[in-house]
């Protein structure tokens, strides 16, 4: 899989900053942040490089999780930092993407963004399209409703299956809210520093809306 974990560069943290992933009152710093780079699986079955945008205490456990579905061959559609939509989740989950850290604005989905595991860099968002949330605003599935049913199929998360193991094994929490949100991991909500599976923080959210 050949992960490179490097700190946030000045260039990259200037996209960051004019996108709004980070701004003024977002819990995770530039110096807790980590860039990972590494190798997946896409949908073509051909091996590609992606980014996800970390706390630096999940890095090591994160790099794990992905290393077995890169073995296993999980396949994901593409894996780019936020700023690459310009901070915009609704085209990031419409693309597909996998992506981590967002501060989202306060018009996006969310939870309170101190707590956020999203914005605290501790949750990850895996193949939007193939594992979608059910937004109870709209009474809708986000980004669409075409792979809701939890039944088997490529790139998509199943309770018991390889995505879940790799992630649950290692003390993450799938789809950490009272409804469906298929492709939400975390560490636990309220976001607390990450020691390790035997110490994940237990969740006692009761929000319906998403983790973030």
């Amino acid at each position: 899989m050949d992960a490179v974990v490097k700190e946030i560069t000045d260039a990259q943290w200037s996209r960051m900053t004019a996108a709004g992933l980070w701004r003024k009152g977002c819990p995770a710093f530039r110096d807790q942040l980590r860039r990972v780079e590494m190798n997946y699986v896409g949908f073509d079955g051909k091996v590609h490089r992606g980014v996800l945008v970390v706390n630096t205490d999940v890095t090591p456990s994160l790099i794990r999780v992905f290393t077995r579905l890169f073995e296993e061959r999980f396949p994901i559609r593409r894996m780019e930092p936020m700023e690459a939509y310009d901070g915009d989740l609704n085209a990031s989950l419409r693309d597909d993407n996998t992506s981590a850290f967002n501060c989202r604005r306060p018009n996006q989905i969310n939870a309170p963004f101190k707590e956020s595991p999203h914005a605290n860099g501790r949750a990850i968002d895996i193949n939007p399209y193939e594992n979608p949330w059910k937004d109870l605003r709209t009474k809708s599935w986000s980004p669409s409703a075409e792979y809701a049913a939890r039944t088997e199929g490529k790139g998509k998360i199943l309770k018991d299956g390889l995505v879940w193991q790799a992630f649950t094994a290692e003390g993450w929490i799938w789809q950490d809210i009272k409804v469906p949100d298929y492709m939400h991991f975390d560490t636990g909500y309220p976001s607390v520093p990450f020691k390790g599976a035997s110490t994940a923080a237990p969740s006692t959210s009761a929000e319906a809306t998403p983790a973030g």
